[in-house]
């Protein structure tokens, strides 16, 4: 299905296209549709730094601030982070905290309080402000901080700082709601190749702030629309002002213009050269490009914003890791290219060296998963895999480990390309310690610690 609209603004035209395809779930097909529900994942981290950018501009929170400023009861594993970390930090992914933590808070409201206090024992990657590491712990601690200044839950606030005031009326939190609405399932791949449908819906309450709302493609659009207004060309909606409610602005457009440049870099990253504030950014073709991705189990989103140009893309998929991803980027490529003449270049690689390869083989891991490089038929190859233990502690449904994928170096020799598989096109870079010795890889901003009491196999000859 396509269709197309056009309307009026507060400032110009705007023009909205959609292209449906595919079924919300194989078990009971129903056609997928522009207000069609799905899991955005990680894509949800633009509200909760919208949120806080909110309460920044009302003087109710400084981002430069330390985060017990807010939550005096924080406390990290050392006492120096516990001091240390700010707001901002948690929103740019500099605040040292793992990715993940596999604690069980319940669905209460007290669920990211019980979050919070689990962070006591989590052991961090870095010191606060000295690298990024992507971090969805950050993002569920800023959560807290909105819910300790505003005294309502996350859910709430978020809804009446901006669901509400920008009419995105089919983006909400809980299964309950979106049960009763039109909404797709994820679906992961059986052994045999066909789908199954996805036993887990969503993440876990105290997960919500880095990754737990569920929407609708034509809700993102009216999402981008709001964030369009720091290219100066107003972009609202059908409803008036995208920022306005009762004459009210939601956030003024210099805030939505800061929360869009450059906070650090990223180097080797496919998430992009440089992290905003709730934003990946990168360049392409000397257009600015602001977005952000997300998954589930068997869920995946983009958002992708060109402020200069007024435009923005969003795809939503639910067909599997390897699909559902490769689906998405074909999206997000060929809309680029068709709409804007922004057309992708990937990088030269190097020509595989056994001597070179063996340097990087190894087990390498956190606190979720394990990835696995080795070196066989001439090639390097990396496994992602979630850990036994996770596995076997989980109640719940959790996706399938995904199969081997061709890692080739890049002229860096730190640095590589993914260029098969589930995970091709992730770029990413091995760590290296003052000897030389490597010591972790980084994948999608995610750091993974190399288990150093492994001795690398013997390089290849022939």
């Amino acid at each position: 299905m396509r269709r197309t609209g056009c309307g009026r603004g507060g400032v110009g035209w705007w023009r909205e296209e959609y292209a449906c395809y595919g079924v919300t779930s194989t078990d009971n097909p129903l056609p997928v549709d522009p207000d069609t529900r799905f899991v955005l994942g990680s894509v949800t981290k633009t509200y909760t730094a919208t949120v806080l950018m909110c309460l920044a501009a009302r003087g109710r929170v400084e981002l430069s601030a330390p985060v017990r400023r807010y939550m005096p009861e924080l406390e990290l594993s050392d006492a120096a982070a516990t001091a240390d970390v700010t707001v901002q930090q948690l929103l740019n992914h500099t605040a040292g905290l793992g990715w993940r933590i596999s604690a069980e808070t319940g669905e209460g409201d007290d669920a990211l309080a019980r979050y919070v206090a689990a962070l006591a024992t989590s052991p961090r990657v870095a010191a606060p402000g000295t690298r990024v590491s992507y971090s969805q712990v950050g993002y569920n601690l800023a959560g807290r901080v909105i819910e300790r200044v505003t005294g309502s839950s996350y859910e709430d606030a978020v809804t009446s700082l901006l669901l509400e005031p920008l009419q995105l009326t089919r983006t909400s939190f809980t299964a309950a709601d979106v049960m009763t609405r039109h909404f797709a399932v994820g679906h992961n791949l059986r052994p045999d190749g066909t789908l199954a449908v996805a036993r887990q819906w969503k993440d876990t309450r105290a997960n919500n702030p880095g990754g737990g709302a569920a929407s609708t493609v034509s809700d993102q659009i009216r999402w981008a629309r709001f964030h369009l207004r720091a290219g100066q060309h107003g972009g609202a909606g059908q409803h008036g002002g995208a920022g306005q409610h009762g004459g009210a602005e939601v956030l003024p457009v210099s805030d939505l213009h800061r929360m869009q440049e450059q906070t650090v870099p990223l180097q080797a990253s496919s998430l992009g050269d440089g992290v905003g504030i709730g934003w990946f950014l990168r360049e392409l073709g000397g257009t600015h490009l602001v977005g952000h991705g997300g998954s589930g189990n068997g869920q995946f989103a983009e958002l992708l914003i060109a402020p200069d140009r007024d435009f923005a893309v969003v795809a939503l998929s639910n067909a599997g890791p390897d699909a559902g991803l490769a689906f998405n980027r074909a999206v997000l490529d060929w809309t680029l290219e068709h709409y804007l003449g922004l057309a992708e270049t990937g990088p030269r690689t190097l020509p595989y060296d056994p001597a070179v390869a063996q340097q990087f083989v190894g087990v390498y891991g956190n606190e979720l998963m394990a990835v696995t490089v080795a070196a066989a038929d001439s090639r390097l190859t990396i496994t992602c895999t979630i850990r036994p233990e996770i596995r076997l502690a989980s109640d719940t449904e959790l996706p399938p480990d995904l199969p081997p994928a061709v890692l080739e170096l890049l002229p860096a020799s730190w640095e590589y390309l993914i260029t098969s598989g589930g995970l091709n096109g992730q770029r990413g870079r091995f760590t290296r310690d003052p000897n030389g010795t490597v010591t972790a890889v980084e994948m999608a901003g995610r750091i993974f610690h190399r288990a150093m009491d492994q001795t690398p196999a013997a390089p290849e000859h022939g």
